[in-house]
């Protein structure tokens, strides 16, 4: 089995890239060479995909029995349209990684797979779309919702989606883990977000990656929710953050009014909380019949712990700026209760 993994240097790409050799196949990966070192035992291609020359390059390197794209986050659909369109007589299939937010109803609704997606053409600039008054519908999941419609166009029925929530584990760039983990560190009263027992779906980065490996050699199209299942109450969650880091830290639970009313930005500065109603009740079903296997979120917070502890953070990222409450508005939120 050849894979071209685009990206493959860091978090999921990583995950990827490491896990696809231990199968025993043969792996390219093609990143510009600046967010980690290169896996062992790949085959790497440095080049930025939104060049066509460096595209063409690429694929004098191929041919691939399928590529997996991890790295068309902060792309305009145009440019995942360049790169399927230099690619498609090089690879059989094309697995994309994309996101909950390509559809119409999320955060507000529950979904499943074949809930109905936002509209954005294959060709758009990165101005195409807009972002709600209530943060809902994104521009984001309008830009990535035209990413899928390149890959559509290009590779057809051979294309797969692969639509994650949120991805934690070791190696995570974006700091929301890493986030409560330091903050059980720190101990003390801890604001929680209320109610406790609220179910979060995130799941782990190395069952994405297997799951995406077994897509590349399935037969299967069309789009997979990638949610755990089961998920974890955020008092289990918070508590196990408490216990790996071996702190007496104390989580005070607050209600979500008051928590709005005293300005706390909802998803990053308290991570993973947010209000609205399908935010955590995305349908998993399909990927689960597929194959899709997610470990306890217990273990993701415990080898996210180990990591941290031996590596640190892993890659400089703005978004990790972006996570976790300042102490001294913590304490103001405690001291009005």
């Amino acid at each position: 089995m050849r894979i071209l993994v685009i990206g493959g240097t860091w978090f999921l790409g990583r995950s990827i890239a490491e896990r696809a050799l231990g199968r025993g196949w043969a792996v390219t990966t093609f990143n510009r060479g600046r967010s980690g070192p290169n896996v062992e035992g790949v085959q790497p291609v440095h080049g930025d995909r939104t060049i066509p020359t460096d595209l063409h390059e690429l694929a004098r390197h191929g041919p691939w029995d399928a590529v997996i794209d991890t790295s068309s986050s902060e792309l305009a659909p145009r440019d995942v349209l360049l790169a399927t369109t230099a690619l498609r007589d090089k690879a059989h299939r094309w697995v994309h990684i994309s996101t909950v937010s390509v559809y119409q109803g999320w955060p507000h609704q529950p979904l499943t797979d074949t809930s109905p997606l936002l509209e954005c053409p294959a060709d758009a600039d990165e101005t195409y779309g807009y972002t709600g008054e209530d943060g809902s519908p994104t521009l984001y999941g309008f830009q990535k919702a035209g990413g899928e419609r390149a890959v559509t166009d290009a590779f057809g029925d051979a294309a797969v989606f692969l639509r994650p929530g949120v991805i934690l584990g070791p190696g995570e760039y974006v700091g929301r883990l890493p986030w409560w983990l330091g903050r059980a560190v720190r101990g003390g009263r801890i604001v929680a977000p209320a109610p406790a027992e609220r179910r979060i779906q995130p799941v782990d980065v190395r069952d994405v990656a297997e799951f995406a490996l077994d897509q590349a050699v399935s037969t299967s199209s069309g789009g997979y929710n990638l949610t755990h299942p089961e998920g974890i109450t955020f008092a289990d969650f918070v508590c196990k953050c408490l216990t790996v880091v071996d702190s007496a830290g104390i989580p005070v639970w607050v209600e979500s009014d008051v928590l709005i009313e005293q300005g706390v930005r909802q998803w990053t500065e308290l991570p993973l909380w947010r209000t609205h109603a399908g935010v955590w009740s995305v349908g998993s079903e399909r990927a689960v019949v597929a194959g899709l296997r997610c470990r306890p979120l217990a273990e993701t917070i415990r080898d996210t712990w180990a990591w941290l502890a031996r590596d640190g953070r892993p890659v400089h990222h703005p978004r990790w700026a972006e996570h976790g409450i300042a102490p001294e508005k913590e304490a103001k939120i405690l001291a009005s209760l």
